[in-house]
């Protein structure tokens, strides 16, 4: 029996803090060493932090990675434990993202990335060049390329996260090359539905490779990326172990590769595929490492991945979303070093409501370690919610506000800005002239951008991060005000549907039993800025705004397919509970409103703040639809969708 104990670290790095980030691997790389483990394991990029972007195009940048992994290596001199960890390397004037084998003080070899991402949130092949099949040099006097490491336990590959992914990525190459045991170091954003989809894909690599793959990722919050942690060991396509996720720390357990090679014995047809291979191909160059290893352990045993019971799928799905929304507002807050409190203009509406229980979540983990009365108070003071009301602001509202700031224990101020909102009234017909009127909508703008700017005065001088509270839905369509509640210094809900937002408050009302919740469910959405407003009524079910987004914009159907696909989705009885008003053309009226509204509000959600990534289709030009701000209407054919017959 091949016994080895394998370490997993899920650690919560800084872009560019080589030094204290190279501090928390040495001291977890000893705790490792301390529990016997074979092999420790470290995400991808976990020397500079991830993602780095362009800042690998400062050659400084890049040294100091290397820098920092002498200094691991020198520090980890005395301890008999193996390591894989992710760095960025130089190597003829080409700039890798890499994983290194570190051992007994001495750095092995180090494996360049071969596939590089260019979807969703990741433009590797900006900054990085590939690595190459069967390519091997030097660095630094250390053997660089496709390599794999021969260990008195058995031969160790290593891989970096997108390698992972494809058919043609390493792994089968380097298993028919005599790797048994695979790791791989990611850094991969926590998405919905992304664990489930990382699940598959592990076991299917391992199934087909024939090999112990363990997988290893980052934790923490990175501008609108939030990393999950959490890891999985599988062997041979069985999910072997899983390590608990949104929580820092190392975990480990302990497996037999004679499982594996018992396992390639009996696959006949992977060993018909090796010899294959093999004839045609030469074997990836392998890196003996010869001296003591830790590999005589006990049997081996399944990980304690959680101490919390198993949740079903719909506390699963929320708690991630939670879950995720903290972790980004954690590592914004924390990270950058520029705040020391947070703020959010409290409307009494459902995002602001929800945008301040997730802060709330994040300061009682902020505050856990205080005593209860000191806890209160560090609550209390952290957290401040701003009221700014006018007339058109319920008192329903308004007692929610104050309301659910008692529940909370967190700072309330109530300031009306009716003076303000009068003058800031005068003041516009006076630039207008006689000749131009003021508007409604800019009446209702008004107000808006006086809460944006006293925010934006209390932050500068309280340190404090302004929150912005708007949500998807509403950002998608252009219901929201540049220069006013569009603003603000981060977004926690900026990617999150109306129809989750109302759906995540009823989960936390039932699970935190607060009577304010149960009030705000029961009010009808309104941006209160004009009498007997209804943001539905203005705009059309939430429901139907959310499918219109995710098929437009998701499924990039045109104008006329979506109109078709939410007809046969909708009924007119349907439409009728959600929107008493409705009336049969509607839905028609509908699908040409938002696709309208849709593409001539791009300008507006570009100037939004950094939200928190929460899907795989969210508003955010820079890593999700980028879309072009000026364009014309003529190529959706609104024409067709005007015309087609309602039956």
């Amino acid at each position: 029996m091949r016994s080895i104990k394998i370490g997993l670290s899920n650690l919560d790095t800084t872009v560019g803090a080589m030094r204290s980030n190279c501090d928390k691997l040495i001291s977890f790389a000893r705790r490792m060493s301390a529990e016997r483990c074979t092999v420790g394991c470290f995400s991808e990029q976990v020397i500079s932090g991830y993602p780095s972007e362009d800042l690998v195009q400062w050659r400084g940048f890049v040294e100091q990675q290397w820098r920092g992994l002498i200094r691991f290596a020198e520090a980890t001199r005395n301890l008999d434990t193996i390591f894989t960890l992710g760095l960025t390397a130089q190597e003829s004037n080409k700039v890798y993202n890499c994983a290194a084998v570190v051992w007994n003080g001495k750095i092995m070899g180090v494996v360049p990335k071969e596939q590089l991402p260019t979807y969703e949130v990741f433009y590797e092949q900006r900054t990085f060049s590939p690595g190459v099949a069967g390519r091997v040099t030097d660095l630094n006097g250390v053997p660089f390329g496709d390599l794999i490491f021969r260990f008195p336990f058995g031969t160790l590959a290593v891989e970096v996260c997108e390698d992972l992914w494809t058919a043609d990525g390493p792994t089968m190459r380097r298993a028919y090359s005599g790797a048994e045991l695979v790791i791989n170091a990611s850094a991969s954003p926590w998405r919905a539905g992304m664990v489930d989809l990382r699940r598959k894909i592990i076991s299917e690599q391992a199934a087909t490779s024939q090999v112990a793959l363990v997988y290893v990722n980052k934790i923490g919050g990175q501008d609108s990326l939030v990393f999950d942690g959490g890891g999985f060991m599988n062997q041979n396509g069985e999910m072997f172990a899983e390590a608990p996720r949104w929580r820092e720390g190392l975990f480990s357990c302990v497996i037999d590769l004679d499982y594996t090679t018992r396992k390639r014995e009996q696959n006949s047809a992977w060993q018909t595929d090796c010899e294959k291979y093999l004839s045609t191909n030469p074997p990836v160059h392998v890196i003996e490492c010869a001296g003591r290893v830790l590999f005589d352990m006990t049997v081996p045993n399944k990980l304690q991945t959680s101490a919390l019971p198993r949740l079903d799928a719909r506390a699963e799905y929320f708690e991630d979303l939670l879950s995720a929304m903290t972790w980004g507002l954690k590592g914004y807050f924390e990270k950058t070093g520029v705040f020391d409190r947070i703020g959010i203009a409290l409307s009494g509406g459902k995002d602001s409501v929800l945008t301040l229980i997730i802060a709330w979540l994040y300061a009682g983990e902020r505050f856990a370690g205080l005593a209860e009365s000191e806890r209160v108070a560090a609550i209390r003071d952290f957290i401040h919610a701003f009221s700014l009301p006018t007339r058109f602001n319920s008192d329903t509202t308004r007692g929610i506000s104050r309301q659910i700031c008692d529940e909370l224990g967190v700072s309330f101020f109530e300031f009306s800005i009716e003076d303000a909102f009068a003058r800031e009234v005068e003041a516009t017909r006076q630039m207008l002239g006689e000749k131009q009127e003021l508007t409604g909508i800019t009446k209702q703008n008004i107000q808006a951008r006086i809460r944006a700017a006293r925010m934006w005065n209390w932050a500068n001088s309280s340190r404090g991060l302004f929150l912005q509270t708007g949500n998807m839905s509403e950002k998608a369509v252009g219901y929201t005000t540049v220069g006013g509640d569009l603003m603000g210094a981060y977004s926690l809900i900026g990617n999150l549907p109306k129809t989750i937002v109302i759906e995540l408050l009823r989960y936390l009302g039932e699970k935190y039993k607060w009577p304010s919740i149960q009030t705000l469910l029961a009010t009808r959405a309104s941006a209160e800025l004009e009498e007997n407003q209804e943001d539905e009524r203005d705009l059309m079910p939430f429901a139907v705004l959310d499918d219109c987004f995710a098929l437009f914009a998701g499924e990039k159907l045109m104008p006329l397919e979506l109109y078709q696909a939410m007809r046969a989705k909708w009924s007119d009885e349907e439409l009728k509970k959600l929107h008493p008003e409705y009336k049969p053309g509607m839905l028609k009226e509908w699908v040409i409103r938002f696709v309208k509204l849709f593409v001539g509000s791009i300008y507006k959600w570009v100037q939004a703040p950094q939200a928190v990534h929460l899907g795989t289709l969210d508003l955010d030009r820079e890593r999700a639809l980028q879309l072009p701000v000026v364009q014309s209407l003529e190529w959706l054919e609104l024409e067709r969708v005007e015309e087609k017959d309602e039956g």
